[in-house]
């Protein structure tokens, strides 16, 4: 009955349905059928959002939000203009060091690709840039947001998990920097070969300071979250709320151009996208639930450890099957119906469950740029008014470096656990 259950989730989903009916028909169908009452229905779906984690999810949303509508994001761009716009490649490279910036106080791509897509692209094609490469660019540097913290991915898988969300959070520290450097570096020789213009000479070390000094409250933020929870002063629940009052602070009181209606659209983004989230939550839990009842994710256990109980085959099995999943299905509706299926089988044939959570959710980030479902492609096509084809020829690129990183982080775990074996 529990395949039964999947197969129907993925037939109702490819049909065109929402992921939210997708999952939550199929499980109502198992729950008539087999006479559970609706009672123990509601108590499963309530429990699964009465969680304290998952508190930091609408409060790092609405740090992202307010960011965007409080004109944080014009100053992170213009320093990491002049710090790297000499680069090969000038606007492409700023664009990619600027959501590494970003991403530090936002947690998610989706809020880098709206907050600084549209400065990017505007600044890029009128400097000579492609529309499609734009694009692609602001895409694919987006990937970084949920692995640097804070991580609203990571936050939700740690929860689901039931791993240290302090230790996930500093384990996509280096992931982060070495994904940005790849792309930087993927950057430099598309923008040699084609001749993309840059800035005319390095800046001078006043020019650095003069843009560094408006920038610096907003890049402080990031720096204070992680010594935060690297001493122990905050867990990440904490941490969230002491970065709405951070940004409150720099906004009203430094920069001085936060206002009611800004505030006001940041809360109204913030509940949208939070009811989006745990409306997915809800109905993943049962589902999930009816699934274990099924022992599905025991079976699942079974099939893999009867292939091989190699840590590092075992890996890469879970790359394919993630780099697959992640085509279709969002970040949040993957993690919440697969770590319950794979995480144990990994755990248990010795693979570090911290560094398995990097290396699920990079490679479910780069889903995010990858068709039929690449949630960024669809954005970012919005914003550029370019088309999702164009994107692709040249997002295609920037899947070498992505791609290349994940499979550093999967075979090379001390790049993960290197920062949280701090906290030992």
């Amino acid at each position: 009955m529990g395949f039964v259950l999947l197969a129907l989730f993925f037939i109702l989903f490819i049909l065109g349905f929402p992921v939210v009916l997708s999952i939550i028909i199929p499980a109502l169908l198992y729950v008539f059928s087999s006479g559970v009452t609706l009672t123990l229905v509601t108590q499963r779906m309530h429990y699964a959002l009465d969680s304290y984690p998952f508190i930091a999810v609408p409060v790092f949303i609405f740090v992202g939000n307010l960011m965007n509508s409080s004109g944080v994001t014009n100053r992170i761009f213009k320093f990491a203009d002049t710090l790297v716009g000499r680069f090969p490649g000038g606007l492409a490279q700023v664009n990619i060091f600027a959501s590494l910036i970003f991403s530090g106080m936002s947690g998610a791509a989706l809020a880098d690709v709206g907050g600084l897509g549209q400065i990017e692209i505007k600044a890029m094609k009128e400097k000579g840039f492609r529309g499609s490469f734009a694009s692609a660019v602001t895409a694919a540097s987006a990937t970084v947001g949920p692995i640097f913290p804070p991580s609203i991915p990571l936050v939700i898988y740690g929860s689901v998990a039931s791993v240290s969300i302090v230790k996930l959070l500093l384990a996509g520290i280096m992931p982060a920097v070495l994904a940005v450097g790849a792309m930087m570096i993927m950057t430099g020789v598309i923008s040699v070969v084609r001749g993309y213009p840059r800035a005319e000479r390095w800046p001078t070390v006043k020019e650095v300071v003069r843009d560094f000094i408006p920038a610096f409250p907003a890049l402080l933020t990031p720096i204070l979250l992680i010594f935060g929870m690297l001493s122990g002063l905050f867990t990440p629940t904490e941490a969230a709320s002491a970065t709405v009052v951070y940004v409150f602070f720099i906004s009203l009181v430094i920069y001085r151009e936060l206002t009611w209606r800004h505030i006001l659209t940041a809360l109204f983004e913030t509940v949208k996208s939070t009811s989006t989230i745990m409306i997915i939550v809800a109905a993943a839990a049962l589902f999930g639930w009816i699934l274990a009842i099924e022992q599905i994710p025991q079976m699942f256990s079974s099939f893999l450890l009867s292939i091989s109980q190699n840590p590092l085959v075992l890996l890469l099995i879970l790359n394919i099957l993630l780099f697959i999943v992640g085509m279709f299905l969002d970040s949040t509706t993957a993690t919440l119906l697969l770590v319950p299926i794979v995480v144990p089988p990994l755990v248990g044939a010795g693979v570090n469950e911290i560094h398995l959570g990097i290396v699920f959710i990079f490679n479910i980030m780069i889903g995010l740029v990858t068709p039929p479902m690449g949630l960024s492609l669809f954005l970012i096509s919005d914003i550029a008014k370019v088309s999702i084809k164009d994107i692709m020829s040249e997002v295609a690129f920037y899947l070498i470096p992505l791609i290349g990183t994940l499979l550093m982080v999967t075979y090379m775990p001390q790049v993960v656990l290197w920062i949280p074996n701090m906290l030992k």
